[in-house]
């Protein structure tokens, strides 16, 4: 889910709790804006969806006090009925499973990018890929018109987000708001910060019937309130979302073309570089190499080419020609050694949609797989099914979408 108001990612818990992303992704805060990110795998819409149905939900909360409270100043707020507010916000219930999923992970669990990354890079979501690829080849390349981001990155983000729409969230988003927006787990470190952030984004699903055909009352999505293809909070559906194919309404669970132009604009809005590539190779000089220093911006580009290469990061012919600043990112293999990449603004940019560098990572990877796929001639002859690929690199096809 888009970072900016979690997306993402946004506020979704790592994902080796169980498991994210959210992204969320998720969803982590669709939108945020935070300089830094945790860079704490996050499970993104795809991952998080079987636990829907794995408790009973709770009480309304119409016999809160707290939560009638907000919606009188939801109400005052954003010039809508009080009494529509009220009975609307009452009749959410609390989730305990949304509580459950949400809690933190043990400290200490292991991040696995392997691990990670196997669960998007594979053939099933890669020949999803290819045919919402083939059918949106002009959506995808107007987008990349208008906003100068490439197809492969739409593709990566709704792939690893919903696989493309197969799983939005079975959670009713009011439920899950609301339980976050009154019972965020005390556990949590950053409790209080991430309740006042879901009781905005409580306020901006309320207000966004106002301009689009939303029911608040039925809506679905994720554990963490991200909606549709993209997994957009209600803030990042209010700031960013388009009505890319023209119909006068906005429409992320039906309309690619609203999904393709809202993500292509999310990333806009986050400054996306044109033609800068995401990421460089980059290896170590161990007689100069300050790995703390490096590491210490975490994922924020802040290192020109001489600085960093001047740490002792080595990096490739094209690294050495890039322009802006550099971030050294660490993905972590479990028990064995890391890996490191030379990330820049475009990288940290997609970490704005999910708060995660191994989410970024994914998204980026399955892209250029199913980019690979698209160029070989099963995969791009094919209108529906596609055959398996034996490539050790799962950049070829399959005919499964179950």
């Amino acid at each position: 889910m888009p970072l900016a108001a979690i997306t993402l990612a946004c506020v979704i818990a790592p994902i080796f709790q169980s498991t994210l992303v959210c992204i969320a992704a998720c969803t982590l805060c669709t939108g945020a804006v935070a300089a830094k990110s945790s860079q704490k795998p996050s499970r993104p819409a795809s991952a998080i969806h079987a636990g829907a149905r794995a408790a009973a939900p709770g009480p309304l909360y119409a016999s809160r006090p707290e939560a009638l409270t907000l919606a009188d100043e939801i109400a005052e707020r954003r010039g809508l009925d009080r009494a529509w507010v009220r009975q609307v916000l009452g009749q959410a219930r609390q989730l305990p499973q949304v509580i459950k999923l949400m809690t933190p992970a043990p400290v200490g669990t292991p991040k696995n990018w392997q691990v990670y990354r196997s669960r998007f890079i594979e053939p099933r979501r890669i020949a999803a890929g290819v045919r919402f690829w083939q059918a949106q080849q002009a959506n995808l390349a107007r987008a990349e018109a208008v906003f100068g981001v490439p197809a492969e990155i739409i593709v990566g983000i709704i792939g690893v987000e919903t696989i493309y729409g197969q799983q939005t969230g079975s959670f009713r988003v009011l439920d899950a708001l609301a339980t976050l927006a009154f019972d965020f787990p005390a556990a949590h470190p950053r409790a209080a910060e991430r309740s006042r952030f879901f009781r905005a984004e409580l306020e901006q699903l309320l207000s966004l019937p106002r301009h689009n055909s939303l029911d608040p009352l039925s809506v679905r999505g994720s554990y963490a309130g991200a909606m549709g293809m993209p997994q957009f909070m209600p803030s990042s559906w209010a700031r960013f979302a388009v009505d890319f194919d023209g119909d006068g309404r906005i429409d992320l669970f039906n309309s690619p073309a609203d999904v393709i132009g809202s993500v292509a604009h999310y990333f806009q809005r986050f400054n996306w570089q044109p033609g800068m590539p995401t990421h460089y190779t980059v290896a170590f000089d161990p007689q100069r190499l300050d790995k703390d220093a490096l590491l210490a911006p975490d994922i924020l580009p802040t290192f020109s080419v001489a600085s960093f290469t001047a740490k002792g990061a080595v990096l490739d012919a094209a690294g050495l020609q890039h322009v802006g600043p550099l971030a050294l990112v660490e993905l972590q293999n479990g028990e064995d050694a890391p890996i490191y990449l030379a990330g820049t603004e475009n990288f940290y940019a997609i970490t704005r949609y999910n708060w995660s560098s191994y989410y970024a990572l994914a998204v980026i990877e399955l892209g250029q797989a199913v980019a690979a796929a698209m160029k070989t001639p099963v995969c791009a002859g094919a209108d529906s099914g596609v055959q398996p690929s034996s490539t050790p690199s799962n950049t070829g096809c399959s005919s499964s979408t179950q």
